[in-house]
């Protein structure tokens, strides 16, 4: 049901300490900003956000996902990995050690050394903590064809998210959430080493943790993470959105089947990059929040603004 990733949505405190440093050391670029359109606001039942400060930046390949940064001062009890829902974006890059190397003593905090995280030695990665404590893994597929997954490579030095991960304390629920409700192809679970996911509860850092992968048409994946009960429920005031990575939107051919799950009534928006699609939101089983964009693929691309 779910088709491709169009946006991934998070709350900062400053927007531009978060453009500058996307841009500086990403080489992001703006592609919008402006104040949040009320339409919008009230298709993710968040209308308290109406009016708020946001800014769209997209990588330099001109191509893949956007981030939308929206402006929220309050963090609530936010903490990476120490609560349910969207906890970690992926991002595909050429070289994670140059990246690496780039990054350190800038805004962005590496949380894990770059890595091979397979025997074939294959994928190669680090995790980092950006301006406001959004976790992101920067990947390095190095070549597709070994891998079980449509994921391919990047083109530009940092390109766009391929992997959003949301974690929660019942794998069971968000992998029959996947499955049944959104009517994908979901993994049985995996025991797999998350070394921050260790670190963030103070495991030792062999640990395995059990994860499970839902696949999609098009080159992206959603990783389910099995967190303990220690993990919190993340909390954010009324008519909002929760504050980190707040939600992820979605193409889809038709918002009619999940018309019961929304919750608000879902509205069209001009704004870029809907193109006058029509919008909702549904929660999944971790209160992950995903917007649903319909007809998405008739939208015009997001493309960064040029000097």
């Amino acid at each position: 049901m779910l088709k491709f990733i169009l946006i991934v949505t998070l709350m900062v405190a400053d927007l531009q300490q978060t453009q500058q440093a996307y841009r500086d050391q990403l080489q992001y670029q703006t592609v919008e900003q402006g104040r949040l359109n009320p339409r919008l606001a009230a298709a993710w039942g968040a209308p308290a956000l109406a009016g708020r400060d946001y800014l769209l930046m997209a990588p330099a390949s001109g191509k893949g996902v956007t981030l939308r940064f929206i402006h929220e001062p309050d963090s609530g009890n936010y903490r990476p990995m120490k609560t349910e829902g969207w906890n970690a974006l992926e991002i595909l890059v050429q070289d994670p050690d140059a990246l690496a190397q780039r990054l350190r003593g800038s805004a962005f905090e590496i949380i894990g050394e770059p890595a091979y995280l397979t025997e074939q030695r294959n994928i190669r990665a680090f995790q980092a903590l950006g301006p406001h404590r959004e976790l992101i893994y920067f990947t390095r597929v190095i070549d597709p064809s070994k891998s079980p997954f449509n994921l391919g490579t990047a083109s530009t030095f940092v390109d766009g998210v391929f992997i959003m991960v949301v974690g929660g304390r019942n794998l069971g629920a968000m992998q029959a959430f996947y499955r049944e409700r959104l009517q994908h192809t979901v993994s049985e679970p995996l025991p797999y080493r998350i070394s921050v996911l260790s670190r963030a509860y103070g495991k030792p850092l062999d640990t395995l943790h059990s994860l499970a992968l839902v696949t999609m048409p098009q080159p992206f994946l959603i990783e389910l993470d099995q967190y303990p009960a220690a993990a919190e429920v993340r909390r954010h005031p009324p008519d909002t959105l929760p504050p980190g990575i707040a939600m992820v939107s979605f193409a889809v051919d038709s918002l009619a089947p999940l018309q019961s799950a929304l919750l608000a009534v879902p509205l069209s928006v001009d704004d870029i990059p809907y193109g006058g699609a029509r919008v909702g939101v549904i929660r999944g089983a971790a209160g992950e929040l995903i917007e649903v964009v319909e007809s998405a693929a008739a939208a015009p691309v997001a493309t960064p603004r040029r000097p």
